[in-house]
């Protein structure tokens, strides 16, 4: 899993018809403390993320375990929304 920031939707209308119904969110690796890191991609949401949100990515044969994405062709989802994050009894990500 890693840590990725929203910045962005993907609309498309010609695509697999696996991917239908699937909301496309453009995402950034983050560090934690909250530093964008590597280039954008796009990532099928499974959690009902939204621009802005920092959020927990799955890549691979791990992103097509979910509910939503078992069989769909993608190598990136959404799993998960963060509300904080703490290392070293340091709170370095409080969602406002």
């Amino acid at each position: 899993m890693l840590i990725a920031r929203v910045v962005g939707s993907a609309v498309s209308t010609a695509k697999d018809e696996r991917l239908r119904g699937a909301k496309l969110l453009v995402v950034q690796p983050a560090t934690v403390s909250d530093e964008r890191t590597g280039e954008p991609f796009i990532a099928v949401d499974t959690v009902g993320a939204g621009e802005g949100e920092l959020v927990i990515v799955v890549r691979g044969s791990a992103a097509r375990q979910t509910a939503h994405t078992e069989g769909v062709p993608t190598d990136a989802a959404i799993v998960g929304i963060l509300d904080s994050l703490e290392v070293d009894h340091d709170v370095s990500y409080r969602k406002s």
